[in-house]
């Protein structure tokens, strides 16, 4: 796992030491902070220019993703070909189980784009965790989720206006029920709270936190496996490298999961948003 780090050894460019190993005097070079810090490609954290590696998977995740679309649909055929049929089964998982399952399809259908973008940007960027070289989730940087979660948000607020005017928008976020009596006060501070705070919080956190937390077992089981690879440790580096297939496996699992997870919560507040009573 050869992954660029900031550290205040400047000769530091990759994640652990590989001369390091059991036996050889040389502690566990456990994974850090400096496994999900990057040197910029190019220009500096001081300038108006900076460009690092989680950039340029994010850049090259979208061309990819725009160019097999492009591809599959530039000339559709009756009788579709292999990746045509792949394109179209993909999109027409996210515009029914997903979009019309939640928002209905009346509703729903103008948001299959986005939608169907978010979910297969989403899951392109948790997938470089396990493509070779790349090896690390876009995902795991908080930033690129809560930007993801942003659009979400603001899109979720701006309908919520526009559908219900701002009487109406305020009862949908405090969950205005004048039956509750006295403790309306309380119940509509926690629900705006909620609503307003710790739903976009947590739609982003979700994402993050999976990813982050899989990307460091992930490294954390290909290091051993690596610092065991030495006399007797290597009956037990054989043990680490089998958790390393077992957890890559379980990733592209888990990689699905939170795309399709992140889109759901999506139609979700897309669907709080344009119900017509609360």
């Amino acid at each position: 796992m050869k992954e660029p780090a900031v550290s205040a050894d400047p000769t530091q460019t990759l994640a652990f030491d590989t001369s390091c190993h059991l036996f050889s005097g040389c502690g566990f070079p456990a994974p850090g902070l400096h496994s999900f810090l990057f040197e910029p490609i190019f220009g500096d954290a001081n300038s108006n220019v900076y460009f690092n590696k989680t950039m340029l998977l994010a850049l090259l995740g979208s061309i990819i993703i725009v160019a097999v679309f492009w591809a599959a649909f530039a000339r559709p055929k009756v009788v579709p070909g292999k990746l045509q049929m792949v394109a179209e089964a993909g999109y027409d998982f996210v515009r029914r189980g997903v979009v019309y399952e939640t928002i209905g399809k009346k509703e729903g259908e103008k948001y299959v784009p986005l939608v169907v973008s978010l979910f297969f940007f989403v899951w392109m960027m948790n997938l470089w965790s396990i493509i070779p070289v790349a090896q690390f989730p876009v995902t795991a940087i908080i930033s690129y989720p809560v930007g993801l979660a942003a659009i979400v948000y603001i899109l979720w607020v701006s309908l919520t206006f526009k559908r219900h005017g701002f009487v109406g928008a305020f009862k949908n976020f405090t969950g205005y029920d004048k039956s509750l009596g006295a403790v309306l006060p309380l119940s509509m501070t926690i629900e705006l709270f909620s609503n307003l705070l710790v739903r976009p919080f947590t739609h982003a956190v979700r994402l993050f936190a999976n990813m982050f937390a899989g990307h460091t077992l992930l490294l954390l089981f290909t290091i051993a496996s690596w610092y065991m690879l030495n006399g007797i440790g290597i009956a037990y580096s054989a043990v680490s490298f089998v958790m390393v297939l077992v957890m890559t496996a379980f990733e592209l699992f888990i990689q699905a999961v939170q795309a399709y997870v992140f889109v759901l919560l999506t139609c979700s507040f897309i669907q709080g948003a344009l119900a017509e009573s609360h």
